[in-house]
Formats: C-alpha cells, structure tokens, sequence
C-alpha cells in the first residue's frame, strides 16, 4: 500500500514537473490576442535568449518565440485596421451628413440674404407710413430685429458647420494615411512571418532536428571562416596563372555540397590592403533574387549595390547572405565575427573576372579537406577578389 503511495505521488510530480515546465515555456500563449502584454513578453523572451543560439534545441525555441511574437504583432496590427476602417468609415458618414446640412444651411443662407439685401432700402420713415399705425409700425419693426438675429445665428451656425467640416475631412485624411501605414506594416509583418516560418522548416529539413548536424553546420561555417582568413593572410597554397581580363571566364561554381560549404554557392570577397571589404559598394546596381531567410533565425534585409564592376556570374544572381552581422553570423556560426564577403549562385555556374588583373588558383585546407579558390590580383590596385568553392 505504501509503494502504491509513493508511486502515486512521484508520479503526480513528474506531472507538476511537466505542467510547470510546458507553463514556462508558453507563459505568453494566455494572454490577449494582440494585446500589448502579450507582445512584450515575446519580446522580453526573446532578449532573454539572444545570442543563446548554441544548440538545436535552443534555436528552435529562439525561432518559435520570433514566430510567436510576429503573430502577435500581425494579430495586433490587425486590430487595429480594423478599428481604423471603421473610424474612416464612421467619419465618412460624417462628412456626408454635414455636408447635406451645410449645403441646406447654405440655401437658406442665400434666401435671407436676398431678404435683407431688399430690407436695406427700407428706410424706417418710408416703413412708418406704409403702417397702419404705431401698433404695426412698433410690429414691423420688432419683427425685423427678430429677423436680424436669426440672420445672425444662422451665420453662426454656418460658420460652426463649415469648421467642423474641414475638421472632420482632416482627421479623415489623418486616419486614412494611419490606415494606409497599418497596411504597409501589416504587409511587411507577414512577409517576415513568412520567412521566420520558412527559416524553421530549412532548419528542420537540414538538421533532420540532429543536435549533430546542427553542430556540424556550425563548425562546417566557423571552418571556413577560419580558412579564409588564412587566405587574406597569404597561408592558401597558390599558382599564378598569368593575367586575365575584366570578364574572363577564371573558375566554375562547385555544383553541390563541397568542402565547408553545404551547397552551390560563390563566396566573393574583396580585400582592400588585406582588409575586408563589402563586396556590395564595388558591384553595379543589378535585379537580383533575395533568399535571406536561411535556417538561421533572424531573415536579413535586401540591400544596395553601389559600385561600377561587372558581376562575377552570369545571369540574375541570387543572394542568400550579404556582408556583415548576418543572421546566421548572430547565431555565433563564425565564432562571433561577421560574414565577410557575399554569397550568391545563378543557373549559370561560370565564374568571372570583375576586373583585369593576375589571375591565382589556390588550396587551402578546410574541415578535413581541401577549399579551392580563385585569387585576382587587380591591375593597379591595392585591391585584391576572391571566388571561392570552385573549381
């Protein structure tokens, strides 16, 4: 009997234990739609976790709380939409009525007018003796005065229609352009749902939710991150191939996962006196796909491209990480730094020269294997292009 007890009560901890654990972990779920509170917790959960991102099961939690919170914002954006279009609307009918009524008051306005406009070349002598007398002279008289502060009054209330008028057309307009913003916003909240969704689905699918290959992915990304510094420091193992010009044909794309890559892509760099350079201020404004929602948990932002050169693939490029703090640099993939160079592939997987220099082919070791490059060495320059995982 006392066995039972026990085995009753360790079980009803092991329930507590769980209810407390899956209560923590959804402590935001309870609360309003769209409410206010209910994004501030997703928002303080996800400070609470940034940066965190070390293991499998912690990315995906960051993940789930991004996509939580975006629903909320989404769920609260819309609210408020629709608090607005009925506000437009209410306000419409407004504007409609008082409308009606100024053009009526403007009628009657015109009619009186035209009353005292023939009133005025009454003079009180002529109106005295077209009386019957005194009585209905005093008569007459009184019923112009009485006239006269209708006349007024209505002025008054014109003037008080037509202001609140105007008022009503301006907080219209200002609840329009307000709405037209929620739209917008509505819109850019749901393309980042989107792209959150999508980045958990490649995680997922790439990870096969393997604590392993997840960690396999970060070290594959921190390696060559390793390896092309080595690279800029003149480590890589390099044969000059004589000089090339701006839109030789140097290299291919690699087709397929290679050595510290995990699938076909060109890594371009640009080192400026052995520093690195965004590549994105040197290559000429051009219509590119963006894919910056990796398995990584933060989607990247498009952006421009400043420079003169020609690009070094042909056809429309896609980008799928651009220099910098990237989303999947903040997941720690490169040790903390930031991606230094773009990463991009089209159909076409010939590579060229951005511009006339020597031309390098290198090696350098990477991962357990071997990473091959090109190398140019630009005519005239202190500017230096690499093209890596190819061939």
């Amino acid at each position: 009997m006392l066995r039972k007890l026990l085995a009753t009560f360790l079980v009803l901890l092991l329930l507590a234990a769980s209810y407390g654990r899956e209560a923590q972990a959804d402590d935001c779920a309870g609360l309003p739609e769209g409410s206010n509170e209910k994004v501030t917790c997703y928002e303080n959960k996800i400070k609470e976790s940034q940066g965190q991102q070390k293991t499998l099961a912690s990315t995906i939690s960051y993940l789930d709380n991004k996509i939580a919170l975006t629903r909320s914002e989404v769920e609260q954006t819309t609210i408020e939409i629709s608090r607005l279009e009925k506000d437009v609307a209410t306000l419409s009918v407004k504007i409609g009525r008082l409308d009606e009524s100024l053009t009526d008051v403007s009628k009657l306005l015109v009619h009186r007018v035209g009353a005292i406009y023939k009133r005025s070349y009454i003079k009180p002598f002529y109106l005295f003796f077209s009386s019957g007398g005194f009585s209905e002279f005093f008569e007459k008289n009184k019923y112009l005065k009485v006239a006269q502060q209708n006349d007024k009054k209505l002025l008054l209330e014109m003037q008080e229609s037509k202001d609140t008028f105007e008022a009503q057309k301006d907080l219209k307009e200002v609840k329009q352009e307000e709405l037209e913003e929620k739209r917008a916003l509505l819109d850019q909240q749901k393309a980042a749902l989107g792209g959150q969704i999508q980045s958990k689905q490649k995680l997922l699918s790439v990870t096969q939710n393997d604590e392993r290959k997840y960690q396999s992915l970060l070290a594959t990304a921190r390696a060559e991150m390793a390896a092309i510094r080595s690279i800029l420091a003149g480590y890589g193992k390099e044969e000059e191939k004589g000089q090339v010009n701006e839109g030789s044909k140097i290299a291919t794309i690699i087709p397929g996962s290679s050595t510290c890559s995990t699938g076909a892509h060109l890594h371009f760099e640009v080192s400026n006196n052995k520093v690195n350079a965004n590549p994105a201020s040197y290559l000429k404004s051009k219509d590119v796909d963006w894919d910056l929602c990796g398995w990584w948990p933060d989607c990247d932002s498009s952006f421009a491209f400043l420079g003169s050169w020609n690009w070094p693939i042909n056809g429309k490029p896609r980008i799928t990480q651009g220099f910098g703090m990237t989303g999947y640099a903040k997941t720690g993939a490169y040790s903390g730094g930031q991606h230094t160079g773009i990463d991009m592939i089209s159909s076409d997987l010939t590579v060229k020269a951005v511009k006339t220099g020597t031309l390098y082919q290198g090696s350098i070791a990477c991962g357990g294997g071997t990473l091959t490059y090109a190398k140019m060495k630009h005519q005239d320059s202190n500017i230096d292009t690499y093209y890596l995982h190819v061939y």
